[in-house]
């Protein structure tokens, strides 16, 4: 009994030397990195950008539209003429340059009001590329969680199979003991030592699937190259004081999916008020000026000006009044209708699946509450068996069948409390992510 703590606490130590000469990456340092350069993140901030800067130009809406065009044209005239009464005239060699300049403005000074539901449905839309890019942000935060502590998860298993290694081994000797001096069969020594390398075999395997674990996490953190040269912390940390009723009712308030399909169905509602601003006439004051001027070398007759100056200024108002377009106004507005019916729909759709989601995950959340107290118990009760069958198979009072039914119990108890404390920071962390607590 005595040998096999040496071995354990051996084990420990090398594992501490091993973590020890490694880099530790918190699990906040890991969300600070793909907070600052996940892609997901970096395109959500990217589309609300340009929804910001399509509303910084909104109240441009309300502005004149002025613009102005010039010209300038040369002329060079060569003209024969002969006329009845035998006279000839020949006006070739004339050159003349006609230079024409003009400015107008058009002030929309009414459309239906479809001015004021243009800026509020691009307000609209700022504020939805706001929501989805928080959404990103809590999704990818809660991912992170998630494979963060999925590597820890991976790293508790391989402590457990490094435990297991170190009772393998000392069966592997005892029973190597028993043949030698004739007290066991070959078959117990040829038995612990398949158990022991199919241990190492899965001890190797492990190691594979933390370094998989850690390309995962990599990519929440988008960083390339495949380092996975860093340790990850020995234990997860678990919130039990969760409760349902608040959680809830902060989610109707806070889920940040369900604020993306509000702001949907609020653009939607914006965009049918912005097609109905169609059926109403466009009323424009309309105003300009027009400047033209002439220059000739010589007439091309006696009336002909050789110089022309004009510039006239003038306003008045227009009126466009839709009489008939092929009913694509009315097709627009039905369109428009339909598309905020289906926004409502969206909206209770997402509504009852983000309030299943959370009770799913709250139910999970208590049973592996629950589980991880009942594991902590069975863990000491099958550490202590084992140990106890180690020492009676040591001393020829138990079967090498009996050890490594212990030793299985003892792997599968760690594993059990393993994984019910990793499932439980799932729950707490899809509770927190649906209820929008996860980040501030």
């Amino acid at each position: 009994m005595h040998d096999m703590k040496r071995i354990l606490i051996f084990c420990l130590l090398l594992s501490a030397i091993h973590v020890s000469a490694q880099q530790v990456l918190t699990v906040e340092q890991a969300i600070d990195l793909a907070l600052k350069n996940n892609y997901d993140i970096r395109l959500a901030k990217n589309d609300a950008a340009i929804a910001a800067n399509d509303y910084a130009y909104a109240n441009w809406a309300f502005a004149p539209r002025i613009n102005a065009t010039a010209s300038k044209i040369w002329n060079t005239t060569r003209t024969k003429q002969e006329f009845v009464n035998g006279s000839k005239r020949d006006t070739s060699g004339i050159h003349s340059n006609n230079f024409t300049g003009n400015v107008t403005l058009s002030w929309t000074l009414f459309d239906g009001l479809k001015m004021f539901a243009t800026r509020q449905k691009l307000e609209a839309i700022r504020d939805l590329g706001d929501a989805a890019m928080k959404d990103a942000l809590i999704t990818t935060v809660a991912n992170v969680i998630a494979s963060y502590y999925a590597v820890v998860q991976g790293k508790q298993q391989l402590h457990n199979l490094s435990e297991q290694l170190s009772i393998a081994d000392e069966r592997v000797k005892l029973s190597d003991a028993k043949f030698q001096t004739g007290l066991g069969p070959k078959t117990d020594w040829l038995q612990s030592k398949v158990d022991y390398n199919a241990l190492k075999a899965a001890y190797l395997r492990q190691q594979t699937v933390i370094d998989q674990g850690k390309v995962i996490l990599n990519q929440y953190m988008a960083i390339e190259g495949g380092n996975t040269q860093y340790e990850v912390q020995d234990s997860i940390p678990l919130n039990t004081d969760l409760a349902y009723g608040k959680m809830r009712e902060e989610m109707l308030q806070r889920n940040s999916t369900l604020l993306v399909a509000k702001q949907n169905l609020q653009v939607s509602q914006l965009a049918l008020k912005e097609s109905r601003g169609d059926y109403f006439p466009v009323i424009n004051f309309n105003t300009g000026y027009n400047f033209t001027k002439l220059n000739s070398n010589a007439a091309t007759n006696s009336f002909s000006p050789v110089f022309n100056q004009n510039g006239v200024f003038n306003y008045g108002f227009s009126a466009t009044i839709p009489i008939f377009n092929g009913l694509n106004v009315r097709r627009q507005v039905k369109n428009a209708e339909l598309d905020v019916s289906y926004q409502q729909l969206s909206l209770e759709n997402t509504r009852t699946k983000v309030d299943m989601a959370l009770s799913n995950a709250f139910k999970d959340y208590e049973y592996y509450k629950t589980a991880v107290d009942l594991e902590e118990e069975n863990l000491g009760l099958a550490r202590e068996n084992a140990m106890v069958a180690l020492e009676r198979f040591k001393q020829g009072v138990s079967t090498t069948i009996e050890v490594k039914e212990a030793q299985q119990s003892l792997e599968d108890a760690y594993n059990r409390l393993i994984n019910a404390r990793y499932n439980i920071k799932l729950a707490e962390t899809q509770l927190l992510r649906l209820n929008g607590d996860l980040i501030k």
